[in-house]
């Protein structure tokens, strides 16, 4: 198998656009979580997001900007990012020897709600030809794709909240497996609308502190209520080894291992004693030959849900053993939420960076910790020299996709 690593990060982000701005919010504990701007929540049980503050006419243009729904321009802006961040120029590459695999977990939900309005009140003459290819899902790969003249494997991961996860991994294989020396890879997510909010509110999953939104999102505490919805996305460039060791590209770190599983369960609950979680978390260790002693931390799913943590540390738990109680575990989520189909790309970035830094970011809001969740969620940041790390995402459904990174 032909080695593979990360050469770029693109991270679009509500605490920070671009990696290094995002991993400096991180160590500062920031919270991206706001009252809702983007429209009128007033009427709605859950006031709070974690919104993206990007200017979209900065990276792409005013006219393309109406022809691309939102979770296709975060994409591109993050694509754009990660290339830069890479030192890669497309045109220097081998277009047919570049994949691109980015997936989202809802699509263009946006778009859906304003031409479904136009349905319902101007009638079908009156929607836009742009509608389908604004919404569908695989629009995100897709424009990338166009866009820099790829013409490697371009494919789209719709597996929920575990999408970005799966989206990298799946991209690993097709660099393991010789179908391409680099692949943009990672996940895309643009649902802070008026109708996803009041979907997942009406689910009770999202937390209804609006009065306190810096302090929703907190994982692994005992007054944890549900997650913050976040939006933003997440590119990796990964590249073949040999082909980013021969143009003396700065490798952030190596992806080694993924692992993937089902619940096999129900519909949005993790399974209680997080047999699936388990299963992808041990598949990811033995498809790197890797044993649970030699990691160092954990970048958790951690949500904020009172049984999506429980479940994911009795899966740590399973799989690590007594190891358990020496690793390091944190969430992201705690700072940016919860970013659907982006959650897992933009913290595998940060699980990159934590190998490439030597720091861990923290979990903040970590207040009254869950006497039951007895790990250590590092609610600071901690200097910290960690060789393997494991990212964790996982989704409505019962999809389970985790990944193993080592460092370089």
């Amino acid at each position: 198998m032909r080695r593979v690593v990360v050469t770029g990060l693109g991270a679009l982000t509500p605490i920070g656009v671009g990696q290094e701005a995002f991993h400096k919010a991180q160590l500062a504990g920031k919270s991206g979580v706001r009252t809702i701007t983007r429209f009128d929540a007033s009427a709605l049980p859950v006031r709070i997001a974690a919104e993206v503050d990007v200017d979209p006419e900065a990276y792409l243009d005013k006219k393309e900007l109406k022809r691309l729904d939102r979770f296709v321009q975060y994409a591109l802006i993050s694509a754009h990012l990660a290339l830069e961040d890479a030192g890669l120029k497309p045109e220097a590459l081998d277009p047919e020897r570049v994949g691109t695999l980015v997936g989202t977990g809802i699509g263009g939900m946006e778009t859906w709600e304003a031409q479904s309005k136009v349905f319902l009140e101007r009638g079908p003459n009156r929607l836009s030809p742009f509608f389908i290819p604004m919404m569908i899902a695989n629009m995100a790969s897709a424009h990338i794709a166009m866009r820099y003249g790829f013409m490697g494997p371009s494919t789209t991961a719709v597996t929920a909240c575990a999408t970005g996860s799966d989206a990298i991994g799946q991209a690993f294989r097709m660099i393991q497996w010789g179908e391409a020396d680099v692949v943009l890879a990672g996940g895309t997510e643009a649902a802070i609308t008026p109708m996803a909010i009041g979907a997942f509110a009406v689910m009770r999953a999202l937390s209804t502190r609006n009065e306190a939104p810096e302090k929703a999102s907190r994982p692994f505490t005992l007054s944890r209520d549900g997650f913050v919805m976040g939006e933003g996305a997440g590119v990796l460039v990964l590249e073949e080894y040999e082909h980013a060791k021969r143009r003396g590209a700065r490798i952030y770190a190596e992806v080694i291992g993924f692992g993937r599983s089902a619940d096999a369960h129900h519909i949005t609950e993790p399974h209680p004693e997080g047999k699936g979680a388990a299963l992808a978390m041990a598949r990811a260790l033995k498809d790197a030959g890797v044993a649970p002693e030699q990691v160092g931390y954990i970048n958790a799913h951690g949500t904020s849900t009172p049984i999506g943590d429980k479940a994911e540390v009795l899966a740590i738990k399973k799989v690590f053993g007594e190891h358990a109680k020496k690793l390091m575990v944190s969430s992201t989520k705690s700072m940016i939420g919860h970013l659907l189909g982006a959650a897992g790309a933009v913290e595998a970035i940060a699980t990159v960076q934590a190998l490439y830094h030597g720091v861990i970011p923290p979990t903040i809001n970590l207040e009254d910790p869950d006497p039951e969740l007895d790990l250590d969620f590092v609610p600071e940041p901690r200097e910290a020299r960690v060789d393997y790390a494991l990212s964790n995402s996982f989704a409505f459904g019962g999809h389970n996709a985790v990944l193993l990174f080592r460092r370089v």
